[in-house]
């Protein structure tokens, strides 16, 4: 994405920003939680609740679907491309891929109506819910359980670095500010293991997991935090191997990217949606590329993240506007530092 397009983005953002409270004057909301003023949570469930005016309601002929940017979006496209078929066959509707190129494209499309149904990657789902008006219903799993996956701490395998403690000083790249493993839980988890990011090192953003994990084989990093399913992933995939690396840090189970519909979407839309997400199973080829999940499995957002939003509590960094802003200006400063 270009620098002018992200700047664009986030001035499209500044002025929804600015017109919601004047637009939302009058609303009489009882409850907004971490909402952004756009939205309200009347029932507490931590999500938007749907318009009370169901002219407001949308019901698009064509859905606009994406998935999070964490590697190369052109390859989830292809990987995607039996679900997005079978899906516009199950709502009679044209579904169509959208390409995103950073966490903040993604959360402003979903904003400003552009997308209908997304997968939003873990600590970026939380800006979705908040800031967005995202519904999270599903994270790719089995039949028993959703799908998670790890904080893991990578280095060459014949690097002299044992333990976190041995990277003070060192080359240590995060993915970006909004990411759960890739950055808020780093600065939760590591103190604890004698390394504290932006005091023992200095933190550098990839941009994304799998341009952190080549920079450690490539040299360009002593170590980085990643999502331990990204990283297996690139090692199916051929682009890795694993036996080059060793990883020297791993934390507890997170879950793994959401799938969240827009909170304005018409619930008889949302239903059909649901019951075609839920009843879908994954040919081998998307077997393969999740890990082996198989299926949609139904989550609720106000459990099933509730680790995520601890570790977000843990590291200072919570998911609200001014912390959105912050991580657009940085994706813009590293996308400037790039084409430089």
């Amino acid at each position: 994405m270009t620098l002018s397009r992200l700047a664009a983005l986030a001035a499209t953002f500044a002025a929804l920003c600015a017109a919601a409270p004047a637009a939302l004057a009058a609303d009489a909301c009882a409850n907004r939680g971490e909402l952004d003023t756009m939205y309200c949570d009347a029932n507490k469930d931590m999500v938007a609740d749907v318009p009370t005016d169901s002219k407001k309601w949308k019901n698009p002929s064509t859905i606009v679907f994406t998935y999070t940017p964490v590697e190369d979006p052109a390859v989830y496209e292809n990987i995607f491309k039996p679900f997005t078929t079978y899906l516009g066959k199950c709502l009679d509707k044209k579904v169509v891929f959208y390409q995103v190129q950073s966490n903040a494209a993604e959360i402003e499309a979903m904003r400003s109506g552009r997308l209908h149904v997304a997968g939003f990657s873990t600590g970026p789902t939380a800006f979705a819910v908040n800031l967005a008006g995202a519904i999270p219903f599903a994270v790719k799993g089995t039949e028993k359980e959703f799908q998670g996956y790890n904080l893991i701490v990578i280095v060459k395998a014949n690097s002299p670095y044992q333990k976190l403690a041995d990277l003070k000083g060192k080359k240590v790249a995060h993915t970006s500010p909004s990411s759960n493993s890739g950055h808020l839980a780093p600065l939760a988890l590591f103190p604890k293991e004698g390394l504290t990011p932006d005091k023992d090192y200095k933190i550098i953003f990839s941009g994304k997991h799998d341009q952190s994990v080549l920079g450690v084989n490539s040299g360009d990093y002593d170590a980085a935090a990643v999502a331990s399913d990204v990283f297996h992933r690139m090692a199916v995939r051929g682009e890795i191997k694993e036996a080059d690396f060793r990883v020297i840090y791993r934390s507890q189970k997170f879950p793994t990217s959401s799938f969240a519909y827009a909170h304005d979407l018409d619930p008889k839309l949302v239903d059909k949606m649901l019951t075609c997400f839920y009843d879908y199973r994954f040919p081998a080829e998307m077997q393969k590329a999740f890990d082996g999940a198989d299926r949609f499995f139904p989550i609720n957002y106000k459990t099933t993240w509730e680790v995520v939003r601890k570790v977000a509590e843990g590291s200072g960094q919570g998911f609200n506007r001014a912390n959105y802003e912050q991580e657009s200006k940085r994706e813009a400063a590293e996308a400037a530092k790039k084409k430089g």
